[in-house]
């Protein structure tokens, strides 16, 4: 038994984490045995939750996120007072675009995507939203990683690097190098690295305009309009320096 499992508040957990985009909904039978729990104490649990409307059953007697939890966790201070002050800067750059406009933060090694814009003929993603992707996988994701500390860039340059497609950047020394020049350059142009059909452009997002980097924003287009990207440069940094010094003067009304 694991040392989670041995508390009520870590099997609560264990049935919370067995939920998410690839498995949005699931059978009481299909939760504990996922979390190996016994069928008598999942019962247990997610009737608690459920009271709580944290889990939520549908017509079909299968189990999903309730609204209660979703109206927590939007709360979560990293990701609301940041989506507060892009949203404005986001729905111009879309504007300016009419591009897929996305947002994202680093979680140890990996991207969070925290907001997305996106119009009736955009390209479409194979993120959303609350999604996760290893840092590596991602023009945005790469963003982070050139600006992350040197500990998470090493412990992600030392893992295998999943290669998404034939274009992907998988060799360790390149990835370096194509850091140093994010770095060097702001502006990231991420050509087919996880999709066949998408190139992504984009910029750090910091804490003022010379603070540390907290986010990153980026433009999704279509591989078949890859030589737009050359001109999203200026309007995605205009937009990545609004966000940077709004977070700037907040962080200093803060002190």
């Amino acid at each position: 038994m694991s040392a989670t499992r041995s508390t009520a508040a870590g099997k609560v957990l264990e049935v919370l984490s067995t939920f998410g985009r690839d498995c949005p909904s699931q059978t009481l039978s299909e939760i504990a045995q996922r979390t190996g729990l016994a069928l008598s104490t999942a019962h247990r649990v997610v009737a608690e939750l459920a009271a709580w409307g944290a889990l939520e059953r549908g017509e079909d007697g299968s189990w999903h996120v309730g609204l209660r939890l979703w109206e927590i966790a939007s709360g979560c201070p990293r990701s609301q007072i940041l989506r507060d002050v892009a949203l404005p800067f986001m729905q111009d750059l879309y504007e300016a675009t009419h591009e897929n406009i996305q947002l994202a933060v680093r979680e140890g090694t990996e991207l969070v995507f925290v907001e997305r814009i996106a119009g009736h003929r955009s390209v479409e993603l194979v993120t959303m939203v609350g999604s996760r992707f290893p840092i590596g996988s991602t023009g945005m994701g790469r963003v982070l990683l050139a600006h992350a500390p040197a500990d998470i860039q090493e412990a992600v340059l030392d893992a295998p690097l999943r290669a998404w497609t034939s274009h992907t950047v998988t060799d360790p020394r390149t990835l370096r190098a194509q850091l140093d020049g994010i770095r060097r350059e702001q502006v990231f142009v991420s050509d087919r690295q996880l999709s066949d059909t998408t190139v992504a452009v984009a910029a750090p997002v910091r804490i003022g305009r010379t603070g540390p980097v907290g986010a990153a924003l980026g433009i999704v287009i279509a591989a078949s309009s890859a030589g737009r990207a050359r001109g999203l440069r200026e309007p995605l940094l205009r937009a990545v320096h609004g966000i940077s010094e709004e977070l700037g003067r907040r962080a200093r009304a803060a002190v």
